[in-house]
């Protein structure tokens, strides 16, 4: 029983996306292998300030348009939720299995409500790392979106590129110099789906249904019970580690590489705070909110225990995933020094 007709999903929200800004065919192809060079200067910046070193050509860097951001998105989703799919329908055999009209007019809302939101995140995402990709993941940088950006915010386009390739170049050193970290991630998601039920999944969806249509909440509002919360704690220190890590390097390496990383800094800044209505309601049902918390709470933690400890001795973080700092740890940066220092 598939919960998400990923095909449909797909066009749905590649119809949405739009195609992005225009650009001559030239101005396309030197968008392009000016994203590639800048994440391949990018590998030894990042390994040298962090001191995490990953080897050579383990994860391969796609510039993608929207329509590929989409798919790839698709494709991943449909890997991490493979075992909670399998979960449900073992469970809901034992009730009596679907229609198969049932089933597939099911997959099909799901994969339109799917549709929708990577419709909407494929014209704001600027780059990517997708651990889940065999063998070692892959690197997304979207090049509509960061032509998109850099005209917006008026920044030199050498410069802009490089400083959004620092960012998402670290993501792809902290997943392949640390292997198990996919793993981890992977491993939490299998635990969630431990906690399903198919009838507490209707109650969750129905829920969260009328909290988004009220306004009053979000997808995260369809984790509710205390196992899945617990869990999804976790998943929140893990990714406010991984962003606030990203940012902090970005802006660590920047003044050395590119002249202009302050203005694009706080034109950025300035873009993200200055989001019209609609977009900031679609932000917050889609929780993307909580992800902009991860990057100022997780640079927050990272500054502090690099400034207090030394890089060096922060690496310690990256042992394995007892030595990742819990959701509370991340707002209290000296709760995880002691605890694992």
């Amino acid at each position: 029983m598939d919960l998400v007709d990923w095909d449909f999903a797909v066009t749905v929200g590649t119809r949405l996306s739009g195609p992005g800004p225009e650009v001559s065919l030239d101005e396309a192809a030197a968008a392009v292998v000016e994203l590639r060079e800048g994440a391949a200067r990018s590998t030894p910046l990042v390994s040298e300030f962090t001191g995490l070193h990953a080897a050579a050509g383990t994860a391969p860097v796609l510039v993608v348009d929207r329509a590929g951001w989409i798919q790839a998105n698709a494709d991943g989703f449909a890997k991490i939720l493979a075992p909670i799919s399998d979960k449900l329908a073992a469970k809901a055999e034992k009730k009596g299995p679907p229609s198969a009209l049932a089933q597939t007019i099911g997959s099909r809302v799901t994969g339109s409500e799917v549709g929708l939101m990577l419709g909407f995140l494929s014209s704001k995402v600027l780059g990517q790392f997708d651990p889940f990709y065999d063998p070692h993941g892959r690197l997304l940088l979207v090049a509509p979106n960061i032509v998109h950006v850099e005209r917006e915010i008026d920044a030199d386009p050498s410069d802009f590129r490089l400083w959004v390739c620092l960012h998402e170049e670290t993501h792809r050193v902290q997943f392949t110099a640390n292997p198990w970290l996919a793993g981890h991630l992977e491993t939490q998601m299998a635990q969630i789906a431990d906690t399903l039920e198919p009838s507490n999944l209707t109650e969750a969806l129905r829920r969260g249904a009328e909290a988004i249509r009220s306004g009053q909440g979000g997808i995260l509002d369809l984790i509710s019970s205390p196992e899945q919360k617990e869990v999804l704690d976790r998943v929140t220190g893990v990714m406010s580690l991984l962003e606030g890590h990203a940012d902090v390097v970005m802006d660590g390496v920047g003044p050395s590489v590119i002249g202009s990383v302050a203005s694009i800094r706080k034109k950025f800044n300035k873009r993200r705070a200055g989001l019209g209505p609609l977009d900031k309601l679609l932000r917050r049902l889609l929780s993307l909110d909580t992800k902009m918390a991860q990057y100022r709470d997780g640079a927050i933690f990272v500054r502090h225990v690099v400034d207090k400890v030394g890089m060096e001795e922060f690496n310690a973080i990256w042992t394995g995933p007892e030595t990742l700092p819990s959701k509370d740890e991340i707002v209290d940066p000296d709760a995880w020094v002691a605890r694992v220092l």
